[in-house]
């Protein structure tokens, strides 16, 4: 009863007060070594540290600094300009542009807050003018930039892959498939949306402007295929590609393009630090709440719980979906991976699911929970970077919550769209 309270109740109660999750996971976790676990207390240190010896998560600090630059080096510019060519004058056509370059920036930058900034600063005025509402342009910014938590190579992929010792490369694979489904559902609403309401059409579609801004954009567009190339042409590791990833976008920005020098280069250094420390102080302190909580045997409870409501194998999915959805509509991917994986992992792999293609559901939850009312983290980025009331974005992102959570029925449900490319039995 005693270990319930200290690392179920507890918690919740701490995030009601409002304190950050990472305080909220070191309390709890102080709490379960001092009055539960019989442990030392060097064991908080310990944990803490050893959750970050990892070589998996030196891509982390990589993939953030290399998304900073891109974003305020010019790059995120160059590609939208080229997805705009290319969508023309067809109805639907710059909401459908907004959710394509969403997809190659969250490559690039690997943040959804990120992606939502590069992407809505660029494409908001342009949705506007092109006679969409400002609920519309709004929400529609706030859930494609979540498209970052899913398409590889995604951050949360390789939290998750750290927590359960699975493969990055696996995982990034499998993610493919799950991300472009997502785009290209979203975008047959968008083009549905637009010709009901009748919004004005784009700009005429030419060769002459495809290829000066393909030609412009050339060497943005090469950083998924440096990155990308690399990993699965066996030259170099996820790790080592996010290190790549930096020394490129270095290149690019400022001897290529020449957008930033190096005082520049020097505060988009320092920014970057301050996210990165954001993302792995969350990551030590959901380590220690993890190791107790495993150890706890509370997941092996939760499995006994779960055999002994007799549910089938969709039944029991659609109840860690829920779960899922709800915990990351109120917590950050990084903290959800790290806190949950060790608890759902061993229920789903006795329903038969593989845990490759459990990442995926994972990361498609989180991703969702990004956009979710009432504390989806892109709702709170897309008011305070465009003005726009809170309530009018909650109100204006139910569509795609809805629209989404089919997506995600199909790929739980369908483990070929995650596991084909694999090559593995789903």
């Amino acid at each position: 009863m005693l270990a319930t309270f200290a690392y179920i109740v507890l918690p919740v109660i701490l995030l009601i007060i409002g304190l950050p999750i990472y305080l909220i996971l070191l309390i709890t976790s102080l709490f379960g070594v001092l009055f539960v676990a019989g442990v030392p207390l060097t064991t908080i240190q310990t944990n803490m540290f050893g959750s970050l010896d990892s070589f998996p998560l030196l891509a982390i600090p990589f993939f953030l600094l290399a998304g900073e630059i891109m974003g305020r080096g010019g790059i995120a510019h160059r590609v939208i300009a080229w997805v705009t060519s290319l969508t023309g004058n067809t109805r639907g056509s710059l909401p459908v542009a907004t959710i394509v370059s969403s997809e190659l920036f969250g490559a690039m930058s690997h943040t959804a807050v990120g992606t939502v900034a590069a992407v809505g600063r660029l494409l908001y005025p342009a949705l506007r003018n092109g006679g969409y509402t400002d609920r519309f342009s709004v929400s529609l910014i706030a859930s494609s930039g979540a498209i970052a938590v899913v398409i590889p190579p995604s951050i949360t992929m390789i939290l998750y892959g750290v927590a359960a010792q699975e493969s990055a490369i696996a995982l990034f694979t499998a993610g493919v498939l799950p991300s472009l489904l997502i785009g290209l559902v979203t975008a047959v609403y968008v083009v549905i949306y637009s010709r009901f309401h009748k919004t004005k059409v784009g700009e005429q579609r030419s060769w002459g402007k495809i290829w000066s801004s393909t030609k412009e954009a050339g060497w943005a567009l090469g950083t998924p295929f440096a990155i990308f190339g690399g990993i699965y042409g066996g030259v170099f590791t996820p790790t080592e590609a996010a290190g790549v990833a930096v020394i490129y976008s270095i290149i690019v920005t400022m001897f290529i393009y020449r957008d930033i020098g190096w005082r520049e280069l020097w505060q988009i250094t320092m920014s970057s630090v301050f996210l990165i420390s954001q993302v792995l102080i969350v990551v030590t302190a959901a380590g220690v709440y993890s190791w107790l909580l495993t150890t706890s045997g509370i997941p092996q409870a939760v499995v006994e719980f779960m055999n002994s409501l007799h549910l089938t194998s969709w039944q029991t999915m659609l109840v860690v979906n829920f779960g899922l959805l709800l915990v990351g509509s109120f917590l950050e991917p990084p903290a959800a991976i790290m806190i949950l994986t060790p608890l759902l992992l061993p229920i789903v792999v006795a329903e038969g699911v593989n845990p490759i293609h459990f990442g995926i559901i994972m990361s498609v939850n989180l991703g969702i929970g990004m956009y979710t009312p009432p504390f989806g983290l892109n709702l709170f980025a897309s008011q305070a970077i465009f003005n726009h009331p809170l309530a009018s974005i909650y109100r204006g992102v139910i569509p795609f919550v809805l629209l989404n959570l089919v997506t995600l029925m199909l790929i739980t449900y369908i483990p070929a769209i995650s596991m084909v490319l694999l090559g593995t039995k789903p």
